[in-house]
C-alpha cells in the first residue's frame, strides 16, 4: 500500500494542488486519490491553469514493424504516473497505427492526422499530451529490422541491417539503446563536428603545460588523436558491443557480412526542459 507522502506526490502531479490541500483531501476521502480529486474540485482548489502551458516531458517511446516499414514514435505527458497508464499505452499504439497508415512525412501533418486522438485522450486523463516525434523508416525484402524497447518505454531504437538476421539485429538495437551512439561510422561524422572538436582539443592544448614546448607536428597528431578518442564513442561501429564485450561493433558485424544501414535512437524527453521538483525539500516547507 502506497504511504501518505506517495498518495500526496500521486495527487498533486495529478491536480497542481498544494501539499497541503492534498494532505486534508486524502484524510478526507480515506487516503482514495479519485475521490480526493472530486474533494479538491468541488473545494476549488485543483488548479485550472490551462494545460498548453504545461510542461509534457513524461511519455513513452515506441516502435511498430509492419513488413517492410516500420515507425518509430515518441509521445509525450506531464507526469511518469499518467505514462504508466493502459489509456496512455493505447493512445501510443493508436498513434503509431495512424501515423504509418497516413504515411505522412512531416510532424505537423502527423500531427493533423492523429488529432482527434489526442483531443479525446487530452479529456480522458487531464493532461497536456504532445506527439513530439516520429520516423518512418522503410527496409529492402532483402534487409532486416531490429528494434528494442527499454525501461518500458524510456528508450525505444530502431535498426536497419543490410541482411535479414533477425538475431544480430536484435541485439544491435539492445546495443544501441544502451550505448546511445550518434553515427554509425567515422564516415558519418560532419566535418564541422570534428573541427569543432579539433578547435576544443587545441584550447586545451594550450593551457597545458607539458605541451607547451612540444613540435607543431607533434601538437597536431596529439590533438587529433584527442579527437578521435572523442568522436569513437559516439561512432557505433567503434564501440565494444554489448553482448560480447570482447568485440568491436564492426569486428561483430565483420563476422557475420553484415552492415547497418541506418539507426533511429528516441529517449523520451531528452532536449526537453522539465520542471525540477525537490519534493522532500517542499515536505519539510510545508510542515514547519
Amino acid at each position: 500500500m502506497a504511504s501518505m507522502i506517495e498518495l500526496i506526490k500521486e495527487l498533486r502531479d495529478r491536480t497542481g494542488a498544494g501539499m497541503m490541500d492534498c494532505k486534508r483531501a486524502l484524510e478526507a476521502t480515506n487516503s482514495d486519490v479519485n475521490k480526493a480529486i472530486d474533494w479538491l474540485r468541488e473545494k476549488g482548489i485543483a488548479k485550472a491553469q490551462a494545460k498548453a502551458s504545461r510542461i509534457a516531458a513524461e511519455g513513452l517511446a515506441s516502435v511498430k514493424v509492419c513488413g517492410n516499414k516500420a515507425c518509430i514514435a515518441e509521445v509525450n505527458c506531464e507526469t511518469d504516473f499518467v505514462s504508466k497508464g493502459e489509456k496512455f499505452h493505447k493512445l501510443v499504439d493508436d498513434v503509431i497505427d495512424a501515423t504509418l497508415a497516413s504515411n505522412v512525412k512531416d510532424i505537423d501533418a502527423a500531427k493533423d492526422v492523429t488529432k482527434s486522438l489526442f483531443t479525446d485522450a487530452t479529456v480522458s486523463m487531464g493532461e497536456k499530451l504532445d506527439y513530439r516525434r516520429f520516423e518512418i523508416v522503410e527496409k529492402a525484402a532483402d534487409q532486416g529490422f531490429g528494434s528494442y524497447i527499454h525501461m518500458g518505454g524510456k528508450i525505444a531504437t530502431l535498426v536497419v541491417i543490410d541482411k535479414d538476421d533477425a538475431e544480430l539485429a536484435k541485439g544491435l538495437a539492445m546495443h544501441i539503446a544502451a550505448n546511445a551512439p550518434k553515427y554509425v561510422s567515422d564516415k558519418d561524422v560532419p566535418a564541422a563536428t570534428i573541427e569543432h572538436e579539433k578547435a576544443i582539443a587545441l584550447e586545451q592544448a594550450k593551457a597545458d603545460e607539458k605541451l607547451k614546448n612540444k613540435p607543431e607536428n607533434v601538437l597536431q597528431g596529439i590533438i587529433e588523436g584527442k579527437v578521435r578518442k572523442l568522436l569513437s564513442e559516439s561512432i557505433l561501429s567503434s564501440q565494444a558491443y554489448l553482448l560480447d564485450p570482447d568485440k568491436s561493433v564492426a569486428q561483430a558485424l565483420k563476422e557475420k557480412g553484415v552492415n547497418v544501414v541506418k539507426f533511429v535512437r528516441y529517449a523520451v524527453g531528452e532536449g526537453i526542459e522539465k520542471r525540477v521538483d525537490n519534493f522532500a525539500e517542499e515536505v519539510m516547507k510545508e510542515v514547519k
